[in-house]
């Protein structure tokens, strides 16, 4: 039986081409091509995929919020995010959403082809590129977590307040304690972060988590 594969995808010339290349493999089936994620979860009954790419950018939902609502309901469906973005913020979004592969635009045919495939199987295919950037990713979240380790635990309140847009007078009053201790207590944080600025910190905080 042929794998069965959804494309999501509000370009026409992309969605009609990639429709055509999976139309030319006997292992593969295009069950449908639909230009919105609304359109396409008002098939899912009737075409029944196994595999979907999905675009991100869309009209209406995205294709991550599209994931976020199909797959409690279709946990078997695998998702393959198919899209010109490469940007860490977009690729985590889209895996926490339960995308399962995650393939750039500019791949060769062949090896999109491949992908498909792989991911039926049980794999986590994705583009070298995205592949690095994940990497990349979590080699600085544990960097950023072993420098927000070395704080105290006084200036990790004092930084868990920053992040959450606390000015200097509003921390102080928060924890007992003077204007010029936040500042001491920010110049510290900064100097063991290695940062600059509140937006930094902030950032390091974040990414540490």
């Amino acid at each position: 039986m042929p794998i069965r594969v959804a494309i999501v995808d509000d370009d026409k010339i992309i969605r009609e081409g990639t429709a055509r290349l999976i139309a030319g493999y006997t292992e593969l089936e295009c069950v449908g091509a639909f230009e919105t994620a609304e359109i396409f979860m008002q098939e899912i009954k009737i075409i029944h995929p196994q595999i979907v790419l999905m675009d991100i950018e869309l009209p209406g939902h995205s294709g991550i919020m599209c994931i976020r609502h199909v797959k409690p309901l279709y946990p078997a469906i695998q998702f393959m995010m198919f899209t010109v973005y490469d940007n860490p913020e977009r690729i985590f979004d889209a895996l926490a959403a339960g995308a399962t592969g995650y393939v750039l635009k500019n791949t060769p045919p062949e090896k999109l082809v491949e992908a498909i495939i792989d991911l039926h199987k049980g794999g986590s295919p994705m583009s070298a590129q995205i592949a690095r950037l994940v990497v990349s990713s979590f080699t600085d979240r544990d960097k950023n977590r072993d420098a927000v380790s070395m704080l105290t635990i006084r200036e990790k309140e004092v930084l868990h307040l920053l992040s959450q847009s606390y000015q200097y007078k509003e921390i102080a009053a928060r924890l007992y304690i003077s204007n010029d201790t936040v500042r001491t207590y920010i110049r510290s944080i900064y100097d063991k972060l290695q940062v600059h600025t509140r937006s930094e910190a902030v950032n390091k905080l974040r990414g540490s988590v």
